[in-house]
């Protein structure tokens, strides 16, 4: 129930920004799909990005965004983990863990159609909704 909360409350943050089509997808702590929907007008390769950016959190411990960061003067890492995961990695905001209220991680919400900036605020809108903790890896 909580992740097709996610899904929805991020499609609808999209709507009340008059954001782009976007796609957002829920994934457990391993990786596996709970929860996606797609907007109609969403492109093609967006679902692809939202798996990458969502999966790489879980991953790697860390949303997408602080892994970008990590990674800028690392090009041969970011290649490296791009090609043992099977291209499944996407270090660009709009991959957010999900966390409970004691911190255990139980999942990523992985967002894209728009800016990587405001796929994470849908991300972060949809984990909010639904009562649990998004993590960003930034102060709030």
């Amino acid at each position: 129930d909580q992740s097709s909360q996610i899904v929805d409350a991020a499609l609808g943050e999209a709507r009340r920004r008059d954001f782009r089509p976007i796609i957002a997808l829920v994934l457990d702590a391993g990786g596996y799909a709970k929860a996606m929907k797609r907007e109609d007008g969403a492109g093609l390769l967006h679902y692809d990005i939202a798996m990458g950016k969502a999966w790489g959190a879980v991953a790697m411990g860390s949303a997408s965004r602080v892994q970008g960061e990590r990674m800028e003067q690392r090009p041969g890492v970011v290649a490296a983990i791009a090609a043992a995961s099977g291209g499944r990695f996407m270090p660009i905001p709009g991959g957010v863990l999900i966390r409970s209220a004691d911190g255990e991680l139980i999942g990523a919400v992985g967002v894209s159609g728009e800016l990587s900036d405001n796929d994470e605020i849908c991300a972060v809108a949809g984990i909010v909704a639904a009562g649990l903790i998004a993590d960003t890896g930034q102060a709030i």
